[in-house]
């Protein structure tokens, strides 16, 4: 059975990737109108406060969710879903550095047994380092009783 205080204790807050990012403005416009997005704050490149939408930023990953040695704890993560907190505008053609560390783990019982959760948060910084937005990945992984 995975010791979750072991794990936090071990992996929570430790940077374990830092990507860099630069918005188009096209690629906004396409991503606000996929999800159904209406306002010209995110519809209009020419808008004084055009900026990304909560949906394009959760599309944002480094290109690591867990520490190299993580322990393998069963299956394959599963998406356990995404939330947004948008602190200050993100913008187009800015260069932005997104800082990913995990955030925390904890355990449900499922249906098939105990799942564990880990919460991958990525933090968006602009140059100036301002954190501009908040996004927490959950993963969800089946344990392995074996």
């Amino acid at each position: 059975m995975v010791d979750i205080e072991a794990l936090k204790e071990n992996f929570l807050n430790q940077e374990i990737d830092s990507k860099e990012f630069v918005l188009d403005a096209e690629k906004m416009v396409t991503a606000a109108r996929a999800s159904g997005e209406t306002r010209e704050i995110y519809l209009n490149p020419e808008h004084a406060d055009f900026q990304a939408t909560p949906a394009i930023l959760c599309s944002l990953a480094s290109g690591r969710h867990l520490p190299i040695d993580f322990p393998k704890l069963g299956g394959i993560p599963m998406d356990g879903g995404k939330a947004v907190e948008c602190l200050a505008p993100v913008r187009a053609g800015v260069p932005l550095t997104g800082r990913t560390h995990l955030h925390d783990i904890y355990d449900k019982k499922g249906r098939s047994g105990r799942m564990i959760l880990i919460v991958v948060r990525l933090e968006l910084f602009d140059a100036d380092n301002t954190h501009l937005a908040t996004t927490d990945s959950r993963l969800v992984i089946r344990e392995n009783n074996n």
